[in-house]
C-alpha cells in the first residue's frame, strides 16, 4: 500500500479529514493546511518520504499537476455541497431571486446546469483554469451586477477591495469522502501496476535479448544489461536519445510507421562482431501508438566441427565477397521491400532462392545476404549451371575438390539452379535437408555444413508444374523465395542507373556527351529486358562509337534498333512519338527534337538503302531520288555514319 497526503486550504477541512480517516485503511504520511505559495514545497518534502497520492483541490490541485508528477486526486464539491452554499447566500441576499457569482476553478466542480429552476436564482459561474484569470472573472462577476458572490480565498481577497458580498468555498465531509474512495481505488490500481512492472522488469533485465523501450517521439526511456552488453553502452549512456542515433539501421521514415501507423520493423544489425536480429514492436494502448520494444538478439548457427587451420585457410584462399546492401540500386520502394526481405533471410540458415529475369541483382543480393550473415567468415563459391551437362554439373558441384567440398562453412550460389539435372536436384536436395552428400568413391558419404542459394529466371512451381523441377527439392527451396523486381518496374532506379551508367562511360573513355530530354524520356521508356548489365552495355557502346556531344531521341531510337532489332517490337512499345512529344513540352525541350523524332522513319529508310548498297552514298542517292548532297545533308541531320 503507498503513502497518501491531504493538502487542504482552511482548517475546517482539517478536522473533517481526521474524522474520516479513521474508518480508512490508507497509509496517510501527512494531513496538512497549505496554500497555494508553499504547497510545490511541501509536496517535495512528502514525495521524499515515499508518498505517491496526494490529496487537495482548486488552485493547489492545479499546480501540482503542472509542475509535479505525483498523482493528484482533486476535492470536487457536490451538488448537495453547492446547494447548501446557494441557500446559505439566498439568505445573507435577502432578494426574492439574488445574483449569486462562483468564482473557482473548473475542477473543483460537478454539474450545475439547473441550480436557477432549483433554488429560485440568478445563478452564474466564472469557472478558470488558472490562477492569472481570477481576478478578471471576478471584476466580470462584479460588473454583471453580482449580489454575491462565492469562492476561495484568492476571491475573498478580491471581493473585500471591492467591496463586494462575498461567501467562503466550504465543504462537507461529503466532497472529502468521494476523494477519500477515489484515493483508495487509485492506490490499489498503483499496487497493481507497481508489481506488474516490478515482474516486467525482472523478466527483462534476466532475458537473454537486449530489449530498449522507447516513447512515442523515438526517445530511449529505458534499457536491459543484456542491451548494454550488445552495444557496449550503459543504460544512461542511450536514455534520452533517438533510437536512431543507436541504430543507425532504422530508417527515420520507418519509425515514423511504428509509431504513426503501429508497424512492426525488423532489421539486423552487428555490434562488435555480433550479428543481431532486432525487432520493433509498436506498444499500442487503447487503439494509440504509445512508444515501442526494440528487442536484439544475438543469432547463432550451429558449427561443424572444423579445425582452426582448415578455417585460416579458407580465408586466405577465397577473396572476401565484396557486395553490401548498401551496394544495391534501391531508391524506388518495392527494390527496398525486396532488400528489407533479403535482409531478413540472412538471418536464416535455409536455402534461399533468387528469382529475377538476366541482369537484374540477383549476385549483388546473394553476395549482400552471404555478408550480412553468421557465414561472412567463410568462403563464398559461384557455380554457374546453364550450359553444363549432367556429368560437369556433378563434376563442378558434387565432384571431387568441387564447389560443396570448398564451400565448407560458408556459401555456394548455384546461378541458373532451374538448370540442374534431376540426379543433380537430388544430389541437392540431400545436401541441404541432411548436410550430406557422395564423394566419388562408391559409397563415400561426406558430411559438409554450406549454405546454398540458388537463383532461377521462373517461379519454383511452374518449374514443378513443367517437369523441370523434383517436388522434394521445390519443398526444400520454396520457404525462401525473393522476386527481384526488373528495372522497368522500378522507375527511380532505372533513372538513376542510366545517369550512372552513361557518367560512367563517358568517365572511362574521357568523353563529355549530353543527353537530350528527348534522348532520356527514350531511354526510361525502354523496356530493358537485360536490366543492368543491358544498360552497361548499351552505354558503353553509345559513348564509345559517339560521333558527335549531344545525344537525342533520334540516336537513341536508332542505336536500340541496330543493337536490338528482334525486341525492339515489344520493348519499344511505350516509346511512341505522340508520347515523347506531350512529356516533351512538360520539359520544356525545343519543338525541333519532335521534328526530328518524326522524321525518323526516313532516317531508318536511308540507313537500309546505304546498307544496301554497301555505303555508296551516289547509287544510295540514285535509288531515294534524290541528289548526293541533300543525302549528306539528310545524314548529318541524323547523325548518320557510314
Amino acid at each position: 500500500m503507498g503513502k497518501i497526503a491531504l493538502f487542504l486550504p482552511k482548517e475546517e477541512m482539517l478536522y473533517q479529514a481526521h474524522n474520516l480517516l479513521q474508518d480508512y485503511d490508507l497509509e496517510v504520511e501527512e494531513v496538512k493546511i497549505t496554500n497555494p505559495g508553499m504547497v510545490l514545497d511541501e509536496a517535495k518534502k512528502v514525495a521524499e518520504h515515499g508518498v505517491s497520492i496526494i490529496i487537495t483541490r482548486g488552485m493547489q490541485a492545479s499546480l501540482l499537476k503542472q509542475y509535479t508528477s505525483i498523482p493528484i486526486v482533486e476535492i470536487t464539491m457536490t451538488a448537495q455541497e453547492m446547494a447548501l452554499l446557494v441557500v446559505k447566500a439566498k439568505r445573507i441576499i435577502g432578494k426574492e431571486i439574488p445574483r449569486i457569482g462562483l468564482v473557482g476553478f473548473r475542477n473543483m466542480f460537478s454539474d450545475m446546469s439547473h441550480f436557477n429552476e432549483l433554488y429560485e436564482v440568478d445563478f452564474r459561474p466564472y469557472l478558470v483554469d488558472n490562477s492569472d484569470e481570477i481576478p478578471g472573472l471576478v471584476q466580470r462577476a462584479v460588473n454583471e451586477q453580482c449580489d454575491l458572490v462565492i469562492g476561495g480565498e484568492s476571491v475573498l481577497k478580491i471581493t473585500e477591495q471591492l467591496q463586494v458580498k462575498s461567501l467562503y468555498l466550504s465543504s462537507t465531509e461529503e466532497s472529502l469522502h468521494q476523494a477519500l474512495e477515489m484515493a483508495k481505488r487509485m492506490d490499489y490500481a498503483i499496487s497493481v501496476e507497481k508489481r506488474s512492472v516490478a515482474q516486467l522488469e525482472t523478466l527483462i533485465d534476466y532475458s537473454d535479448n537486449g530489449i530498449i523501450q522507447i516513447d512515442g517521439n523515438g526517445m530511449i526511456v529505458s534499457s536491459n544489461a543484456m542491451m548494454e552488453g550488445l552495444i557496449q553502452k550503459q543504460e544512461k549512456e542511450i536514455t534520452g536519445k533517438l533510437i536512431y542515433d543507436i541504430f543507425p539501421e532504422i530508417k527515420k521514415e520507418a519509425m515514423l510507421e511504428i509509431l504513426a501507423a503501429g508497424k512492426d520493423y525488423s532489421f539486423q544489425a552487428e555490434r562488435n562482431n555480433t550479428q543481431l536480429f532486432t525487432m520493433v514492436a509498436p506498444i499500442v494502448v487503447d487503439g494509440s501508438v504509445d512508444g515501442a520494444i526494440v528487442t536484439c538478439h544475438r543469432m547463432r548457427r550451429p558449427q561443424m566441427e572444423r579445425t582452426e587451420q582448415e578455417t585460416n585457410a579458407d580465408r586466405k584462399k577465397y577473396a572476401p565477397v565484396m557486395a553490401q546492401f548498401s551496394d544495391i540500386i534501391q531508391y524506388s520502394e518495392v527494390m527496398q521491400e525486396c532488400v528489407q526481405m533479403a535482409k531478413l533471410f540472412a538471418y536464416s540458415e535455409q536455402p534461399v532462392v533468387l528469382r529475377g529475369e538476366p541482369g537484374t541483382e540477383r549476385r549483388i543480393i546473394a553476395e549482400s545476404i552471404h555478408n550480412s550473415s553468421q557465414r561472412k567468415t567463410g568462403p563464398f563459391l559461384d557455380i554457374p549451371c546453364e550450359g553444363l551437362d549432367d556429368t560437369e554439373q556433378w563434376n563442378v558441384i558434387f565432384g571431387e575438390n568441387g564447389a560443396v567440398q570448398q564451400a565448407q562453412g560458408g556459401t555456394l550460389l548455384l546461378q541458373d539452379a532451374d538448370q540442374l539435372s534431376f540426379p543433380n536436384q537430388y544430389r541437392l536436395y540431400q545436401l541441404i535437408r541432411f548436410h550430406v552428400y557422395y564423394g566419388a568413391k562408391m559409397g563415400t558419404l561426406r558430411k559438409r555444413d554450406v549454405r546454398v542459394i540458388a537463383t532461377v529466371s521462373q517461379p519454383l512451381h511452374e518449374l514443378v508444374k513443367s517437369g523441370k523441377m523434383r517436388k522434394d527439392l521445390f519443398y526444400l527451396l520454396s520457404g525462401l523465395e525473393l522476386e527481384i523486381p526488373p528495372l522497368r518496374e522500378r522507375k527511380e532506379d532505372l533513372r538513376y542507373k542510366i545517369t550512372q551508367a552513361f557518367q560512367k562511360s563517358c568517365d572511362h573513355y574521357s568523353h563529355y556527351h549530353i543527353l537530350t530530354e528527348g534522348a532520356k524520356i527514350v531511354l526510361q521508356r525502354y523496356s530493358w529486358p537485360g536490366n543492368l548489365f543491358q544498360i552497361e552495355s548499351f552505354m558503353d557502346r553509345l559513348v564509345l562509337t559517339a560521333k558527335k556531344r549531344v545525344f537525342d531521341e533520334v540516336a537513341i531510337v536508332s542505336l536500340l534498333k541496330n543493337l536490338y532489332p528482334d525486341e525492339t517490337g515489344e520493348t519499344m512499345g511505350e516509346i511512341s512519338e505522340n508520347s515523347i512529344y506531350a512529356q516533351l513540352l512538360q520539359t520544356g525541350e525545343k519543338e525541333e527534337t519532335y521534328t526530328a523524332l518524326v522524321h525518323s522513319e526516313e532516317s531508318d529508310k536511308i540507313q537500309e538503302t546505304l546498307r544496301l548498297f554497301c555505303g555508296n552514298r551516289e547509287k544510295t542517292a540514285e535509288a531515294l531520288g534524290i541528289s548526293k548532297v541533300t543525302l549528306w545533308r539528310r545524314m548529318k541531320k541524323y547523325g548518320i555514319e557510314v
